[in-house]
């Protein structure tokens, strides 16, 4: 139950929420991940989760959101984001992640983070950029299959104070990843930012025109997916997660850059740290 930072064998810690903001968080353990809640913003500070590659399960996509029963509703956005709206329910941990094992757990996995802690308001109709941020896991675990078939998924959004307000919510702006797995005897990580600021700084109206075409925007639509260090990662979270940005196997001097956008899964560098 839960998210087990010793999954890989070296230890991946869940990034911690530190000061101030520390009082309003919350974990929320589930089969194979957590998501740490902060109840006043009402999403998630970050999830993490352990994925078994040799064990995945196909269980198929319900769609049944729900309120988490163990905390009080008022602490979770709910449905009133996401209705009759532009907005999708974007799983923070990918419904696929934590879906191993035997078939009874697998399928609990899958139930499990349908729970609104565990989503957060994405623009929908731009599926080619979302294709990119979610298959990014699936090219680093191809990556790391010569070592092992695991894999450990740090996700969340970064709950800026500026972010826009949207029916009692303010409305994450970008979201973060990070990729840990094991090369060799040592922990490796990767960073990636996805920035949907150009589209949801618009306003409904407008949103829907670019939806429905009526708008013209670049080939990968407003979405902007980046390979960026783990530090930078750390930086704008306000996470404390020391053992992550030490692993990061950035090259220096792409690190060093600016962030590195991205176009498709093979553009990203793991280099030697």
């Amino acid at each position: 139950m839960g998210f087990d930072p010793r999954f890989l064998g070296p230890e991946a810690p869940m990034p911690l929420v530190t000061g101030a903001d520390a009082a309003s968080c919350i974990v929320l353990d589930s089969l194979h991940f957590a998501v740490v809640l902060d109840t006043r913003r009402r999403f998630a500070r970050i999830t993490g989760v352990n994925v078994d590659g040799s064990a995945l399960v196909d269980v198929p996509r319900a769609d049944d959101w729900r309120f988490d029963d163990r905390i009080p509703e008022a602490w979770q956005a709910g449905p009133e984001v996401y209705a009759r709206n532009d907005f999708d329910r974007g799983h923070l941990v990918r419904r696929r992640d934590p879906v191993w094992g035997a078939p009874e757990v697998a399928r609990r996995a899958n139930d499990d983070t349908f729970r609104y802690p565990n989503a957060a308001p994405q623009q929908a109709g731009f599926n080619q950029s979302l294709e990119l941020w979610n298959g990014l896991e699936d090219h680093v675990l191809a990556f790391a299959r010569v070592h092992a078939q695991r894999l450990s998924v740090f996700t969340g959004p970064v709950l800026a104070p500026d972010d826009p307000p949207y029916r009692g919510i303010l409305v994450p702006l970008r979201f973060v990843k990070v990729v840990a797995w094991r090369s060799g005897d040592e922990l490796a990580t990767a960073g990636f930012l996805l920035d949907q600021s150009p589209l949801v700084r618009l306003d409904e109206r407008e949103r829907e025109r670019v939806a429905a075409g009526a708008v013209t925007v670049p080939d990968l639509g407003p979405f902007r997916t980046f390979q960026v260090a783990v530090a930078e990662v750390a930086a704008a979270t306000g996470l404390e997660m020391p053992a992550l940005v030490a692993a990061d196997r950035m090259p220096p001097a792409l690190a060093a850059g600016e962030p590195r956008e991205l176009t498709r899964p093979e553009d990203l560098r793991l280099g030697a740290p």
